[in-house]
């Protein structure tokens, strides 16, 4: 039976394009749902974000159970997670965009805003910029995605850390633990390198 891959609609996501996006990388079925008993039967989940890390922390946690059911799935259930800019963002323990809020705490660190220490460099973090492995990852490899984001993961265990960019200085493009990864680009949007990161998460046994 093909696994369906489950998408978290939690109101706060470009679903549709991500959804686009997973069955042009091979994917067969998309489960697009709020709902903690599917969440908690996935195969694969994934969580995507747009916008604000506190407005997106609170919607998802306005959905009951929905926390919980990611967490008993992929903390305790090993299923592959892939967590999209805002949704990458969630997997840290806390952000100070627009005043202390905490996240899902599955990677140490925390949402910091990116620091105009030129001029010259734009904030937000807008645009195609380098993808740089900072250390091996089955699902990350160099190349170019797009960016959208004015805070960046400013992780506790550089071990953590599976690839840079840089915009000023070194950024951090994807974080990933076990069963966990966080990507702050949009796969969605970045062609074929997006589709390509997309079809090897599909594929993804860590």
């Amino acid at each position: 039976m093909a696994e369906v891959i489950t998408l978290v609609d939690y109101g706060a996501g470009n679903l549709r394009s991500v959804a686009n996006a997973l069955k042009a990388a091979g994917a067969e079925g998309v489960c697009v749902t709020a709902d903690p008993a599917v969440v908690r039967a996935a195969d694969r989940i994934v969580l995507p974000g747009v916008g604000a890390f506190r407005a997106c922390a609170e919607a998802l946690r306005a959905v009951p159970g929905l926390v919980e059911a990611m967490t008993e799935r992929v903390q305790v259930g090993a299923a592959p997670f892939l967590g999209i800019c805002v949704g990458m963002q969630l997997l840290a323990e806390r952000s100070i965009e627009f005043g202390e809020c905490t996240g899902l705490g599955w990677i140490g660190g925390e949402l910091r805003e990116i620091e105009r220490t030129d001029p010259a460099i734009k904030v937000p973090h807008m645009g195609w910029n380098d993808v740089a492995p900072s250390r091996h990852h089955s699902l990350i490899v160099p190349g170019e995605a797009y960016f959208l984001h004015s805070f960046h993961f400013a992780a506790s265990d550089p071990a953590t850390v599976a690839a840079m960019t840089d915009h000023g200085g070194g950024l951090v493009a994807a974080v990933a633990q076990d069963t966990v990864l966080g990507v702050q680009f949009h796969p969605e949007k970045s062609q074929d390198y997006g589709i390509a990161l997309l079809a090897r998460f599909l594929e993804w046994k860590p």
